[in-house]
This record gives structure tokens, sequence and C-alpha cells, in this order.
């Protein structure tokens, strides 16, 4: 039993790593009062759009097509699974929209959007 514990253990602590080196910290993410947190931080893959409209995958650029097959296969091996987007708040507001017509294409479940709470 103490064993299972420590490998549990071990494991959350890896992914939680993994998780923050996904993040790109030169994404200055818009402020939202009223957002909410999720719960469960697991089976999420992070995407970044830094302000000039590029797409980042564990702080690596790719373009759209790169970004619709790693989707599309990503999304095919396991699922549900949860992308969670971190757009700059100074990028055009259309990059979200194709973004969201890859997701859609990919049949992401669910988009969680980075923001900042006060």
């Amino acid at each position: 039993m103490i064993d299972m514990t420590f490998l549990l253990l071990v494991f959350f602590m890896v992914t939680s790593v993994l998780t923050e080196q996904k993040t790109n910290k030169d994404i200055d993410l818009p402020e939202a009062t009223a957002s909410i947190a999720p719960k469960n931080h697991t089976l999420r893959e992070v995407i970044n759009i830094d302000k000039k409209g590029n797409y980042s995958l564990s702080n690596k650029t790719v373009t759209k097509e790169d970004l619709s097959a790693y989707l599309k296969k990503r999304f095919g091996v396991t699922t549900p699974y949860v992308v969670y987007l971190r757009a700059d708040k100074n990028m055009h507001a259309e990059k979200i929209g194709e973004f969201m017509e890859i997701a859609t294409e990919a049949r992401v479940e669910k988009v969680i959007f980075g923001v900042l709470n006060d």
C-alpha cells in the first residue's frame, strides 16, 4: 500500500512539472473576474498563442497544419481529452476562431481558456 501511494505521488509530481513546462511565460493572459479554475488538471494538452498569433506546443512553435495533425493524432489515442488554451490578450481574435476550427476538426471535447483572476 505504501508503494502504491509513493508511485501515485511521484506520478502527480512529474505530471505537474510537465504541465508547468508547457506554458509559455511570455504570454500576457487576459483578465476575467468571474473565472473559475478547473478542478481536474489531468489529461489536458496546453496550447499557447503568442501576441503575433504563433501557436506553440511544449514551447516549440508549430504551424496551423502541424497543430491540426497533432491534435487529430492525440485525440485518437486518449479520450476524453481537454485542451487548455493560453492566448495572449494582445493578439487578433480571429486566431481564436481559427483554433476553434482546428479543435472541432480534431474532435476536441472541451477547451479551457487561460485567464488571470484578480
